[in-house]
């Protein structure tokens, strides 16, 4: 007796909408927007913060840069009216009975920190759930300030501000993408809406720029953070999460939090390919199963290469991994290389990856050249 699949089979399933939203961000196209695979530097994970804004009367500038999709709860009201998550201005007023409506340059404002300064390659201006009560338009300005200013100080006129987003009308309740062309170097930004409104979500995807004299300080520092200038190129899997979690600041608190691959049906193994901050030397390795139980990866192995044309060299040879641990290797010898690639056996998942060493001459020659090329 045989069987033989019906005409009903549907063959592989797409992913649970669950996990991390914004690992397959919502937009034109099955692909998302073309830059939704960079780091997004206004990650409040990473650091960022919305330190003011003129007005939030309805909801909160805070959740502008909260890590989950928006959520909407169609009955939660407060004294002030409709709950939102996102932030959202009162309605504007003109200046009299006689002209009622806002004058055209009338806008609200908030200031953004960035959780890691960088090159902004795309802004990801997110109006869900907002549908009539969206801004009219918005426009998108950024700054290089260094240390930490006040809200007072960005705004007291001696800070140089450089449009990135130009005013451009938006939709409700729509994932509203702009593409950015601006090599510089920003530490701050300035959201605006025209004339009023709100926003739920703000994601800017681009390119860390860390900067060289503060890792020359450290000495010994995480090369492959992305806080540090790190990334991932390339991975075998992203079913259930994405594999820029693995590099992300802290240890993971859920299991989403990692990045976990679909169970495997063939011979194979999955993968993820990092690029580090610059050229550096590698002394130690951290690879964390943290809240991964029944569904780990099995063993690890990592190598390094110099250059994209380069040789992958092993460094640390296929491992036996327990669950929920954190796994040090001390390298018997450093290994020096531009890009990492970590090999996990024969699927699962870690949550983390921690590549410890420190920049090599041509490295902080190198990354000085390119802080100075983006007005650093």
């Amino acid at each position: 007796m045989s069987a033989s699949s019906l005409p009903s089979f549907t063959g592989d399933a797409a992913p649970y909408g669950g996990g991390d939203p914004y690992a397959d961000y919502r937009g034109p196209g099955p692909g998302g927007f073309p830059f939704a695979h960079l780091t997004d530097l206004a990650d409040r994970r990473l650091g960022a913060g919305v330190i003011a804004a003129n007005d939030e009367f309805f909801a909160e500038r805070e959740n502008l840069l909260r890590p989950e999709a928006a959520h909407f709860d169609p009955e939660h009201f407060g004294h002030k009216g409709k709950v939102m998550d996102g932030w959202e201005t009162r309605r504007r007023r003109g200046a009299s009975a006689a002209e009622p409506h806002p004058a055209a340059e009338d806008h609200d404002w908030a200031l953004v920190r960035l959780g890691a300064p960088g090159v902004v390659r795309g802004i990801v201006v997110d109006t869900a759930h907002f549908r009539g009560n969206y801004p009219q338009a918005v426009s998108v300005e950024g700054a290089t300030v260094a240390g930490s200013p006040s809200p007072g100080e960005l705004l007291s006129g001696d800070v140089k501000w450089t449009t990135l987003v130009p005013r451009t009308a938006v939709g409700g309740h729509a994932a509203n993408g702009f593409a950015v062309r601006s090599e510089q170097r920003y530490t701050h930004l300035r959201v605006n809406q025209h004339p009023d409104g709100g926003i739920a979500r703000l994601r800017v995807y681009g390119e860390v720029a860390p900067d060289p004299q503060w890792l020359a300080a450290l000495g010994t520092f995480d090369v492959a953070a992305l806080e540090n200038g790190g990334r991932v190129d390339d991975a075998s899997d992203r079913f259930y999460s994405p594999a820029a979690h693995t590099i992300q600041p802290g240890r993971s608190r859920k299991m989403d939090d990692g990045w976990e691959t679909r169970r495997r049906r063939d011979r194979g193994n999955d993968w993820i390919r990092y690029h580090l901050a610059a050229h550096c030397e590698v002394r130690a390795v951290e690879i964390d199963t943290a809240c991964l139980k029944g569904n780990s990866a099995g063993w690890a192995a990592l190598s390094l290469r110099d250059g994209e044309d380069g040789e992958w060299r092993e460094v640390l040879p296929r491992t036996r991994l327990q669950p929920d641990t954190n796994h040090r290797f001390v390298l018997d010898t450093p290994a020096a290389g531009t890009d990492a690639r970590l090999d996990i056996y024969p699927d699962g998942g870690i949550s983390r990856l921690r590549l410890f060493g420190s920049l090599t001459e041509r490295g902080t020659a190198e990354l000085a050249a390119r802080h100075r090329e983006l007005g650093g």
